[in-house]
């Protein structure tokens, strides 16, 4: 889990063509997989996204929406985030195996932070930062 946390930690978010994606991409979205990485590297990107801008947009298809609803329910229920938005809708998506496109679910959470974002987040830091000084004493 150390290792997810310096991973999202250390990530360094531009505008550089990673970050271009699709055309239209937002800056603040998180688009979910189910098999790519582990939860909480979700949680805890989501939590960096709304430091930098003061929302963050998670987005998954399919299989992939019970964690992105998971991910917000975690920072709810931690007192960082409020719901601003939620979308559902369907998506024609192209199957190799098939002739013809298959439909997906879509979902779509705008997640803006509370008035305790900041001061959560720095007590956080503070817990960390305590713990690890007693790791190396």
């Amino acid at each position: 889990m150390k290792e997810v946390t310096e991973a999202v930690n250390n990530l360094s978010i531009s505008g550089g063509a990673a970050a271009a994606g699709a055309e239209g991409h937002k800056k603040n979205r998180i688009q979910v997989s189910n098999t790519k990485k582990p939860l909480f590297f979700y949680v805890n990107l989501a939590k960096r996204y709304m430091q930098l801008h003061n929302e963050v947009e998670l987005s998954a298809l399919g299989m992939a929406i019970a964690t992105v609803v998971t991910v917000a329910e975690i920072l709810k229920n931690n007192g960082l985030a409020v719901e601003k938005k939620i979308m559902t809708s369907t998506v024609d998506v192209k199957d190799e195996t098939r002739s013809r496109p298959i439909q997906k679910a879509k979902i779509e959470i705008l997640l803006g932070k509370t008035e305790k974002f900041d001061e959560l987040m720095a007590a956080a830091a503070e817990e960390r930062e305590a713990a690890e000084a007693e790791e190396q004493s």
